[in-house]
């Protein structure tokens, strides 16, 4: 096949998902709604949590746009990967995806081209989050949009490929709503999201070296230091790392020699 064949059929599923997304306006919704009420409600009780002794009104600068605000940009990718896997479990069975797992490209391709086109509305949000951030007073520096923006798409496509895994092993849509539930909260919550890592070791030693290992630890701390200008390297390389090793099982389960499809025969 030629490269443009691989160039239309990568277009066309980033293309389809995007169209989905703006047509689900529920969906786009309630994607913002629930970091928005964390940003909003919620996180003025963690004033006292975390402990910032520092004057207003910096105070509130450092606790909403340092810590909270690039917390909630992972949430919303954390999120945005698990429903886009949840819809790749429908789609297997009678959607789409069925039809593109049987066509003549590559079944990494048509993989990985799903991840990018769940990684693009990701962001999409995200920037519409950042947008409506501003009307609370959180302005990131100028150029902190577009230095975020590599962040995110790492970070997206990394949690993303979780997501992928997840489905390629759950046969069922019912079960799947109960996995997401089992991997989204701890790991939301065992990361520094909403507490820096010094304050968790400071709390419980433990917890804070759970963190320090939570995949979603290291892309929240990427897009952290991206907004400011700043490259973590070694929140870089754990989140790539991540990315290739989720990535791979992925395809894995959904060869059909090797993964969920002789799992369906063997029943």
């Amino acid at each position: 096949m030629l490269l443009v064949h691989y160039f239309r059929a990568m277009w066309g599923i980033v293309g389809r998902e995007l169209w989905r997304f703006v047509q689900q306006r529920e969906r786009f919704v309630s994607a913002l709604v629930r970091p928005l009420i964390w940003l909003f409600v919620f996180a003025a009780g963690f004033k006292s949590a975390l402990g910032i002794a520092i004057a207003p009104p910096y105070e509130t600068y450092i606790l909403y746009e340092v810590y909270i605000t690039p917390g909630l940009l992972g949430m919303i990718q954390l999120f945005n990967g698990m429903q886009s896997s949840l819809s790749m479990v429908y789609d297997r069975e009678m959607g789409s995806m069925r039809i593109l797992l049987v066509s003549p490209l590559p079944r990494s391709f048509l993989l990985m081209s799903k991840l990018l086109a769940g990684t693009a509305v990701s962001i999409v949000q995200c920037y519409v989050f950042l947008a409506v951030a501003c009307w609370y007073g959180i302005e990131p520096p100028v150029m902190g949009y577009l230095w975020v923006f590599p962040a995110l798409v790492v970070s997206g496509l990394m949690l993303g490929a979780l997501g992928m895994l997840l489905s390629s092993f759950i046969k069922q849509l019912e079960n799947f709503a109960g996995v997401m539930n089992f991997v989204i909260f701890p790991m939301f919550f065992i990361s520094s999201a909403l507490y820096p890592l010094w304050k968790l070791q400071e709390s419980n030693e433990w917890l804070a070296r759970l963190a320090a290992f939570n995949p979603f630890t290291k892309s929240v701390e990427l897009i952290r230091f991206a907004l400011y200008g700043q490259l973590e390297i070694g929140a870089l390389y754990f989140t790539i790392s991540s990315l290739l090793l989720f990535l791979f099982i992925a395809i894995q389960g959904y060869n059909p020699s090797r993964g969920m499809m002789v799992k369906k025969r063997g029943r």
